[in-house]
Order: C-alpha cells, then sequence, then structure tokens
C-alpha cells in the first residue's frame, strides 16, 4: 500500500492507514473506492479449471473484489492472518463458535456478556451438545481452575457488555493455551483502533462491524479475524455455514472505515467528558467507564488499551424501574434505541436478571448511554433533564 513514499504501512498514522488500507485505486482504472461486485455465478475458461476450482474467485460466497478489500483492511489493523465477513455481529459470534466447539465439548463464557451471545449459547449450543459455563470477568489467571481436559473455547469480552468490567486478557488467554483451548473476544467497543486483541494473545477476534466500522446506524455485518493457527478451520466453517455478507453492506462498511479513526477520537473525547461531569451528580451513584480513574479495573484498562470508545452506563442513586423509565422518558436528544456507535446518541434500560455468576448489588437501576456526535453541552442539558425528572 505505501504507494505515497512511505517505507511501511505500519510506520504511517492510524488516520492515514484507515484511508488507504485494503485497495489500491491503480488496481482498478484509478477509482478511488472499490467496485461494488455483485455476484453468485463466476465463470471459468475451461472444464480443467472449472473441476479443479483453478482461480482466484470461484462461487460469489467464497469472496468477491470487494469483500476481498474490507478483508485486507481489517487484517492490516487487527494483524490477523485471515477475516471473514458475516451477515451481522451476533453471526460474528455465532461462527467462531461453531467452528470450535463440537458435542461433548466444555466451553467457558464470560457471564456479562453481550445478551444475544448468551441466549445462543443458552439455546443452539447447548441443543448441539456443548457445555456452556460462565465466569466472572474478574476471574483473570484463575480461569485456570475452571479448565477441564475437553474445554475448548474460552469466550471473553473486554470491557463486558453494560457493566463494563475489564478482564486480564493475557492472563486468562496463558491459562486457556496451557489446557488446549481457544480464546475468543467480542471486541466491538474498542475496536482494533484502540486495543488489538491478538498481540495480547486472543486467538480469534469478533467485531460487530454494525458498530463503529459501519458508523451510520444503518448497516448490519461482522468480521471474524483469527491468528494463523485457527485460520484454516476459522475459513472452513465459513465456507461450509454460507454466512456471507452482502456486497453493499461490505461496500458501506469499507467506506466506513475511513472515517473510523475521526469519528471514534470524538466518541472518545465527549464520553469521557460527559463521564467525568456524571460523576458530580447527586443523582449519579457510580459511572461505569474503564478509561475513568474511580473505575476499580483502570490500572488494566490503561495497561492494554490505549483509548476508549462512547458507550458506558451509569447507577442512578437509589430507584427502581420507575426512575429509570422517568429519566429515559425524558430525554429529548438521546434516542432510545438498541445499538451504538452511530452518530446519534442513544440510552436503553440495562438489564442484569440473566446473570448466573455476578451478583453484584448495585445503589440503584443501570442506564446505557450511547454518546454520539452531538454537541457535548447539549447532551448534558438532556442529560440533565433525565435527572430533574427523577427528583
Amino acid at each position: 500500500m505505501a504507494k505515497n513514499g512511505a517505507d511501511s504501512e505500519t510506520e504511517m498514522g492510524v488516520n492515514t492507514r484507515l484511508a488507504h488500507i485494503g485497495y489500491n485505486p491503480r488496481d482498478y482504472h484509478g477509482f478511488v473506492n472499490p467496485p461494488v461486485v455483485h455476484a453468485s455465478t463466476v465463470l471459468y475458461p475451461d472444464a480443467a479449471t472449472l473441476v479443479s476450482r483453478g482461480q482466484k474467485y470461484t462461487y460469489g460466497t467464497h469472496g468477491t473484489p470487494t469483500s476481498d478489500a474490507l478483508a485486507k483492511a481489517v487484517d492490516a489493523l487487527e494483524g490477523s492472518a485471515g477475516t471473514v465477513m458475516v451477515p451481522s455481529g451476533l453471526a460474528a459470534v455465532t461462527l467462531p463458535l461453531l467452528a470450535f466447539a463440537s458435542a461433548g465439548d466444555h466451553v467457558l463464557i464470560v457471564d456479562s456478556v453481550y445478551g444475544p451471545t448468551r441466549h445462543f449459547a443458552d439455546t443452539m449450543l447447548t441443543q448441539l451438545g456443548v457445555e456452556v459455563q460462565y465466569y466472572d470477568p474478574r476471574i483473570g489467571a484463575g480461569i485456570e481452575a475452571l479448565m477441564r481436559p475437553n474445554t475448548t473455547v474460552v469466550f471473553t469480552e473486554s470491557p463486558c457488555s453494560n457493566t463494563f468490567e475489564m478482564q486480564d486478557i493475557p492472563a486468562i488467554a496463558k491459562a486457556a493455551h496451557a489446557g488446549g483451548a481457544v480464546v475468543m473476544i467480542d471486541n466491538t467497543w474498542a475496536t482494533p483502533l484502540y486495543f488489538r486483541p491478538l498481540e495480547h494473545g486472543v486467538d480469534i477476534s469478533i467485531h460487530a462491524a454494525t458498530k463503529y466500522p459501519a458508523g451510520h446506524s444503518d448497516v448490519l455485518l461482522g468480521t471474524v479475524s483469527a491468528n494463523e493457527a485457527c485460520w484454516p478451520k476459522l475459513d472452513a466453517a465459513f465456507s461450509a455455514l454460507g454466512l456471507c455478507a452482502g456486497p453493499d453492506d461490505v461496500y458501506q462498511v469499507l467506506r466506513g472505515l475511513r472515517t473510523m479513526g475521526v469519528r471514534l477520537e470524538h466518541h472518545r473525547k465527549s464520553a469521557l467528558e460527559i463521564a467525568t461531569w456524571l460523576e458530580g451528580q447527586p443523582a449519579v451513584a457510580r459511572v461505569l467507564h474503564p478509561a475513568l480513574a474511580s473505575h476499580p479495573d483502570h490500572a488494566l484498562w490503561k495497561r492494554d488499551f490505549s483509548g476508549s470508545s462512547g458507550v458506558f452506563s451509569i447507577v442512578l442513586a437509589g430507584g427502581g424501574q420507575k426512575e429509570q423509565h422517568a429519566f429515559l422518558d425524558a430525554l429529548t436528544i438521546f434516542g432510545l434505541g438498541y445499538s451504538w456507535a452511530g452518530y446519534e446518541s442513544l440510552a436503553v434500560p440495562v438489564f442484569l436478571g440473566d446473570r448466573t455468576v455476578m451478583k453484584e448489588k448495585y445503589e440503584g437501576p443501570l442506564i446505557r448511554l450511547q454518546i454520539g456526535l452531538e454537541d457535548v453541552e447539549d447532551l448534558k442539558a438532556d442529560i440533565a433533564r433525565g435527572l430533574a425528572a427523577i427528583a
């Protein structure tokens, strides 16, 4: 990619890399963006090539120039051996679990995992004969005590969904590998700009590209990236399941990737400013944001991460669902809706009733905030309206 005189891609700044990785305009008549290839059937020049599949592209489900461009870009960010695109962030979770867990296996999943991941584990994985066990996110090297001879996967998420605990990923990976297990992480919150999992012992990095890579609340896509040891098995499962993403969605995520660094920096700064401000509000008991010095896992975040994104939770100082709903219903800028990482701010009530290991008591109900690209003072005023409604 170093077409502008730089010695190496890795020496460039992150926004320069994001602007150019994955596709060289000179490969397609100089057009800045790659072609969107809508493909199912691919023609072969002769019978021998057809039978041997002896050409780069063989069928639409196995890749196109469009999907290759995004895969190369993600590999450059992740430092991975290969990346596949799937139709949603949840599919990015289910694909590697199906690839590496079989009937009779034991799988360890962090108890504060993304809700739909838990639902898949408790239904489909269990129906397929996989034993699922949940563990405390702060277990660290202590996960060794939960490993069994048939433990094949340790699934992590750091920070964790909704309550934002940090996991000691290197310690967990070391213990898991000692027991012969593959380590997976849902790294959607940080993106590879702020945390590169494969450099910390993780084998499979999972992203809902619906979030920061796409960035505009209008595309569903997931990416799964693997190290060299796990790539062949992941790629084989991807081909077997036919979980390919549509070319228009792939293109839109690649386009969003070009501005992700600029957007993410704005999300980061705004979220930190608002989180710090919220720590001084009497109606807020706690702010669950790992980049705050007050967070119990701040040292872990500071050790492993280079930045923070725009999503965190607050704990109200007392009350219950009535106060939680009063806060949410008073908001006028924040939308009430699931997902996050788009340009618009969102707020949702947090439900913790499905957890089986973590039984932490909170001072009041939790609310998750997604800080968008709006002006910070406007967002503070909107949150103030919500806090006033509680009173």
